[in-house]
Order: C-alpha cells, then sequence, then structure tokens
C-alpha cells in the first residue's frame, strides 16, 4: 500500500513535467534532458553491474554527456564518424585490460561496452525520434507520444490489473508480472495508440493510417515488455532489487524508462520509415 502510494505521487508529479517539456521543448532542450538521464542511468548501470565485475564507468559517462550535442554537431559528421567512435570506445576498452594487466578483464569491458550500448544508445533515439521532421513539419513530438503512450501506457494498466486480477506468473525474472497483467496492459498500450492518432489526425491535420498505427503500437509495446524483463535479468544477475532508489515506488531512472529506452529505437525506424 505504501508502495502504492509513493509511486502514485511520483507519477501525478512527474507525468506534468513530461508532458510539459515534450509540448514545450525543443530538440536542444531534450537532448540535455536525455543526457543527464542517460549520466544518471549509466551511473545506476554501472553499480548494479559492479557488484560482479569491474565496469569501466568514465567512458560511460562520456558517452552519455555526448547525447547533449546531438543537434548540434552537424549530422553529417555523425553519420561519417559514428563506426570509428564504437570501434575507438571498443579499443580503449581492451586498452584497459592490457594497461591495468588484467585485473579489469575481458568480462568486465564486455559488460561495460552492453551498458553503453543499453542505456547510452538505448537513451539516444528518444532524443532522435523527438527531433524527427518530415517535409518541415515536426513530427517527433507525436511520435514520442506513441512511444510513451505504447510503453508506460502498457505499465500503468499491467501494474493496475496485475495486482487486481494477477494469478498467473509470466516468469521468474519478474516474480510480480502476471500473463493476465501483460495481456491488459498489451491491449491498452495498443489502444491508447490508435486513440491518440486520431486525435492528432483531426487536430493536427495528419495522415497516420490507423491499421499501421495499430501495428507499430504493437511491435512497440511488445517490445517494451521485453524491454522490462531485460531490465530485470541485469538486477536478477546482479543480486539487486532496483537499480537506484531515485524514484519512490519506481526504482531509478532505468527501472522508470526501461521499456522506453528497449523499444526506442525500433520505435524511431519503424514510424519514421512507415508512417
Amino acid at each position: 500500500m505504501v508502495d502504492m502510494i509513493k509511486r502514485s505521487l511520483v507519477a501525478i508529479i512527474g507525468l506534468p513535467i513530461v508532458l510539459v517539456v515534450l509540448i514545450l521543448g525543443n530538440k536542444y532542450v531534450l537532448d540535455v534532458i536525455v543526457a543527464i538521464l542517460a549520466v544518471l542511468g549509466i551511473y545506476e548501470y554501472m553499480k548494479c553491474v559492479g557488484n560482479k565485475f569491474k565496469p569501466v564507468s568514465w567512458i560511460g559517462y562520456l558517452a552519455a554527456i555526448s547525447i547533449a550535442f546531438l543537434h548540434i554537431i552537424p549530422q553529417v559528421y555523425i553519420t561519417t564518424y559514428l563506426p570509428l567512435v564504437i570501434l575507438g570506445i571498443l579499443a580503449i576498452l581492451f586498452m584497459h585490460v592490457v594497461f591495468t594487466d588484467m585485473k579489469i578483464n575481458f568480462a568486465d569491458i564486455a559488460i561495460s561496452l552492453i551498458g553503453i550500448v543499453y542505456v547510452v544508445g538505448f537513451f539516444a533515439f528518444v532524443a532522435l525520434l523527438y527531433a524527427f521532421e518530415k517535409n518541415g513539419q515536426q513530427l517527433g513530438k507525436f511520435y514520442i507520444a506513441y512511444l510513451f503512450l505504447a510503453t508506460w501506457g502498457s505499465d500503468i494498466f499491467a501494474f493496475l490489473v496485475g495486482v487486481k486480477f494477477g494469478k498467473h506468473k509470466f516468469s521468474k525474472i519478474s516474480p510480480k508480472k502476471s500473463i493476465e497483467g501483460c495481456l491488459a496492459g498489451t491491449f491498452a498500450g495498443v489502444i491508447l495508440v490508435i486513440i491518440a492518432a486520431i486525435i492528432f489526425n483531426n487536430c493536427f491535420d495528419l495522415q497516420n493510417n490507423y491499421i499501421i498505427i495499430g501495428i507499430i503500437a504493437l511491435i512497440i509495446n511488445l517490445l517494451g515488455q521485453i524491454g522490462d524483463f531485460s531490465a530485470s535479468c541485469i538486477k536478477r544477475y546482479s543480486e539487486v532489487k532496483d537499480f537506484s532508489n531515485l524514484l519512490p515506488g519506481h526504482g531509478g531512472i532505468i527501472d522508470r524508462f526501461d521499456s522506453v529506452i528497449f523499444a526506442a529505437p525500433f520505435a524511431y525506424y519503424l514510424l519514421t520509415l512507415l508512417i
């Protein structure tokens, strides 16, 4: 009951802030906010896996901060040099193994690289999706709404239905999740996105096809749920309950954004290529 109250209070306070930022903000503001979230997320991740490994944290923080410059640096440079940056990160990680005389080993740098891709790489797609424009129209604000509705909307309904009616456990990875909750979350996430598409089409003269939107919403929703379980996998292996206690009733930044960031890269390509 106490966790429910804390969870509700954070949602009541946090949701309006998120809405104001998404509606009134711009891509540069969101880049900075996402960079801050990524820094906090990489801190939580490195601390979590630090129970089992010796991750190379500093390069993760540097990568997270770079999101703030995502739309300041000319896109041609990012496209051209990103592969080189990724290879450079891998080289630096292997250099840690060599120069520490294997006090940091292969497993440590592998876990570090996974964290950079999982937290920083996935968070970056949230900023990319928000900034998407087509024919001079900023569609990213609509697409980011679809992403959050398909994931957070699903989370809320899955939690409410699971608490009340959940009888069949889904997986040992996340014992509190039920099949009933997951099904309710999937249905709710798709319906919420279709309702949003109807509103956007009528109020902003968009031409979103409801069938395609519904299919994309379903895919995003299912990937978001996989993201939730993926975060749980990391926590179970590291033997921690939450990534942190930054958000009472929710856990940490990764606990709150696990479904969003996991689905974000797929949402970006599905929405920008198919809509």
